[in-house]
């Protein structure tokens, strides 16, 4: 069944904030192979005008991702979690995200399709620090795929 089309725009609440650490940054560079100092030293983040280190561009995906979560569990959305894979991530930055952040995401439906039996949801996250100002815009497409035949 097509998900509802009355859920485009709507938004929800924002996320209990997260504190992004210097590790949790380290931890996430050294997974996905960039080994760029600003992501680890302190000094060669200040270097670059920075305050503290900062994180790898797609760091923000986990925070975003989780804030989704809470889409994706709406029951009245209908959206069956078991059919779904990710489909497309893509982040515009305001400045980048660094250690000692406090981050919350506000997550809105921006769109729903249906395409060859298939649901495509593209979720925005409005990602600010704990001073109110915008850091990073996310957006998330998730694709349910259709039900087999039986």
């Amino acid at each position: 069944m097509a998900l509802d089309q009355s859920f485009v725009g709507r938004s929800y609440p924002p996320t209990e904030p997260y504190e992004v650490g210097r590790e949790k940054i380290r931890e996430f560079a050294e997974a996905v192979g960039d080994a760029n100092p600003a992501y680890t030293d302190p000094e060669a983040a200040k270097a670059l005008g920075h305050p503290d280190v900062i994180a790898p561009p797609t760091f923000v995906f986990a925070i975003s991702f989780k804030a989704a979560g809470e889409v994706v569990a709406d029951p009245q959305l209908g959206l069956d979690y078991s059919r779904v894979v990710h489909g497309d991530q893509k982040f515009s930055y305001v400045r980048p995200v660094r250690a000692g952040d406090r981050l919350t995401v506000t997550s809105t439906i921006e769109a729903i399709k249906s395409m060859a039996g298939n649901d495509i949801l593209d979720i925005r996250g409005e990602v600010y620090d704990e001073a109110g100002e915008h850091v990073v815009t996310a957006w998330t497409k998730l694709v349910a795929r259709a039900a087999g035949e039986a």
